[in-house]
């Protein structure tokens, strides 16, 4: 369930004014323009609001990439002889450059908008304010909460801020739709709970005359060092040091405590065993080549596994360097090795999608469908292939993806299509995650088809086409790039 967690510190809306984080100078459009060259407009100017101007330069509207959407929804072809003056809202709500943003939140809000024009003193036109913009200052209630955690002693003060992660993600989600950057202030926070786990033992073990026998850097894995946690979190974690294998005792000893500490704090154990704490996710720099060579070279189950894991990895805490040259070296090691990255193709294409034969969601026997395995596993582990092919230091899903559209390897509209699809997976998930903490149930990643409007079933299936091409794209990226680099 939903836990009472800290009250979240909320005063930037009441420090600071729209001028200062509008977005400036105001972007309009002539009311003559076609839908065509508003959404090319859009599409260049990376803004979906935008203000109508008439022949005398007045502006007499505004437009949004819902306006855009629902024409077309509507009239399909039809709409692109529309003009910005048919498609355009005529009443135009406005808020003064100096207001202060809790006003702007407050009006946004009541009216359901997502743009919000700011006007000067004489009436004109100077901004934009956006409720992506909105989002990022929301984002710092975590801020709020890293805060108390800089100074958090015990499990009971670190589970505080864990407390108050489910509350925050559903205040985000309903501000703006914008789950990548939901999950991505979810992770922020689950990674300096780890950090500040490692902080409160290390003090302990000094405290105790017992500092470490060397330089040492606490890893998180998986969804955490994507950016991508969600609301069931466990711990995916990691130590390189830069001691020598007789040091193991010492680290042996500090990563047990630090994994109880944050089990304790709310973040449980990880059911596979991938802690800092077990000698397999532990050791000296050389250690850690041997092992990387040695997951690469074995080509088992076991070894592909803990592959999928570990290249997610983000250092957050102490030596950050350890953590930083061990990634570059491991992907460098990964590049090198074709049969290995064939291998990964080769499981990777055999995560299939949710949907059956008939293109219908794919449900078990409780009527679920399960977005993690069918859905987000797929995608995730696609993208983090063909980003080690290339050799990009990207952990994040939608990052590695656009990595590869940058290389030219996978179409533009492709590239699009699967990192809509994973904002869709990461929506539809942590939204079903919030309602179930709501209902005191665990939080997962199965959902309910018919808790989804149509429109929303009709994306879903949408997206998860769009996971059922990746084998394809994958095949097409190690082929294609192993031509380039003969």
């Amino acid at each position: 369930m939903i836990t009472p967690g800290p009250a979240l510190p909320d005063l930037e809306p009441y420090r600071r004014r729209v001028s200062a984080v509008m977005r400036k100078p105001v972007n309009d459009i002539a009311d003559n323009a076609t839908l065509a060259e508003i959404a090319r407009h859009m599409s260049d100017s990376a803004h979906g609001g935008l203000l109508v101007r008439d022949r005398f330069d007045r502006h007499v509207g505004i437009l949004t990439e819902r306006d855009v959407t629902r024409a077309l929804g509507r009239d399909g072809a039809a709409a692109l002889q529309l003009t910005a003056a048919d498609l355009m809202t005529r009443s135009i709500v406005a808020i003064h450059e100096g207001a202060f943003l809790f006003r702007a939140i407050g009006r946004m809000r009541r009216l359901n908008l997502r743009y919000l024009p700011v006007t000067d003193n004489a009436g004109r036109f100077t901004g934009m304010l956006t409720a992506r913009t909105l989002l990022r200052l929301r984002a710092q209630d975590s801020q709020m909460i890293a805060d108390e955690l800089d100074i958090a002693q015990t499990a009971d003060e670190l589970g505080h801020a864990r407390a108050a992660l489910p509350q925050l993600a559903a205040t985000l989600l309903a501000e703006a739709p914008d789950a990548p950057a939901v999950a991505a202030v979810i992770s922020g926070i689950y990674a300096d709970i780890t950090a500040r786990a490692a902080a409160i033992v290390e003090a302990e073990f000094d405290r105790a005359g017992d500092p470490a026998p060397a330089p040492w850097c606490m890893l998180i894995l998986g969804s955490g060092g994507r950016g991508e946690s969600l609301l069931k979190p466990d711990q995916d974690n990691a130590i390189i040091h830069a001691g020598s294998s007789e040091d193991d005792g010492w680290y042996a000893r500090i990563a047990e405590r630090i994994n109880a500490l944050l089990d304790a704090a709310g973040v449980p154990f990880c059911k596979g065993g991938v802690m800092a704490k077990n000698t397999a996710w532990r050791g000296a720099q050389g250690q850690w080549r041997g092992r990387v060579t040695e997951w690469i070279g074995r080509h088992t189950p076991e070894a592909l596994l803990n592959v999928d894991i570990f290249y997610d990895l983000q250092p957050v805490y102490g030596a950050l360097r350890l953590g930083e040259a061990l990634r570059f070296e491991a992907l460098a090691a990964a590049r090198s090795s074709p049969v290995f990255l064939r291998l990964l193709a080769e499981q990777t294409a055999q995560l299939q999608p949710a949907l059956n034969f008939f293109g219908r969601l794919k449900t078990d026997d409780d009527g679920r469908v399960d977005l993690k395995r069918g859905g987000l596993l797929p995608l995730v582990s696609a993208a983090r292939l063909m980003a080690l092919k290339l050799g990009t230091p990207a952990t994040g899903t939608a990052e590695r993806l656009r990595a590869v559209g940058a290389a030219g390897l996978i179409g533009e509209s492709d590239i699009t299509g699967l990192t809509t699809a994973h904002a869709l997976l990461l929506e539809i998930i942590l939204r079903q995650q919030i309602a179930d903490l709501k209902a005191s149930r665990e939080p997962g990643s199965r959902i309910d088809p018919a808790s989804l409007t149509h429109l929303q079933r009709d994306r879903l299936k949408a997206a998860l086409r769009h996971v059922a091409l990746l084998p394809d794209m994958v095949q097409d990226v190690l082929t294609a790039s192993a031509g380039k680099d003969a």
